[in-house]
């Protein structure tokens, strides 16, 4: 049964690999390719676009049905309006941890007088001495971690859904290619509509549940990548 455990997952890398692969030969000429612009519905949370108004604007009115103020407010508030997004990340982290732990033990016991039964012990054991043990523990333990990353990206999300509490759920995809290497950015979260500024922008550190992600594809990132059969080892090799 572990053989065939095992035939079935070598099976099952060895058709991620080809899979792979196979990709990757097409992405001979001219690099990975760019996604196409589509409705980004499937892949973000959101609720269905809102409706245009119905009524029509008076031939003589200045106010516009479905307008939330007099004056025009140029941030997002609603489902499909776009928001600049400042990704900035400067984080860094430094710790140091040491650990240092010592124990000695001794246990001696003897039986010189015993109402005269000490004299009834074999010839071998001496009353004096019938039990001396001795134990040492010794545990010395050092670590440290020291973590610098810096991260600078601004891109533009659309608004995705509005909640019962007036936040906003935004989403964002940008996707570069530059000299076939292609650089793919992805950020979700939710954001309060007075956080975002006059000038329709919004920080990363202002974005609660921010999720970013930020990486690329191409040959660069391949060669930087381990091959599947050395992160199987990696995982089943004990040592």
């Amino acid at each position: 049964m572990k053989a065939l455990k095992s035939v079935l997952l070598l099976g099952a890398v060895a058709g991620l690999s080809a899979c792979s692969a196979v990709d990757r030969i097409k992405e001979i000429d001219g690099g990975p390719k760019l996604a196409p612009i589509s409705n980004p519905t499937p892949q973000l949370p959101q609720l269905p676009m809102p409706a245009a108004p119905t009524e029509p604007r008076g031939a003589s009115s200045l106010w516009q049905p479905g307008s939330r103020s007099f004056f025009h407010d140029p941030r997002a508030s609603r489902v499909g309006d776009i928001i600049t997004v400042n990704v900035s990340v400067a984080d860094a982290a430094k710790l140091s941890n040491t650990t240092s732990r010592a124990r000695t033990n001794t246990e001696n016991a003897n039986m010189t007088n015993f109402f005269g039964l000490e004299t009834a012990l074999p010839s071998s054991m001496n009353p004096a001495s019938l039990v001396n043990m001795g134990s040492a523990n010794s545990n010395v333990g050092a670590g440290s971690i020291d973590r610098s990353e810096t991260v600078s990206l601004t891109l533009a999300a659309l608004v995705t859904q509005v909640l019962p509490n007036g936040n906003l759920v935004i989403g964002g995809h940008q996707q570069m290619k530059v000299n076939a290497e292609l650089r793919d950015l992805t950020v979700t979260g939710i954001v309060r509509t007075e956080d975002i500024t006059s000038a329709n922008t919004v920080d990363l550190s202002q974005i609660a549940e921010a999720r970013i992600a930020y990486g690329g594809q191409g040959t660069t990132s391949d060669v930087q990548t381990p091959r599947y059969g050395s992160q199987l080892f990696d995982i089943l090799m004990p040592w």
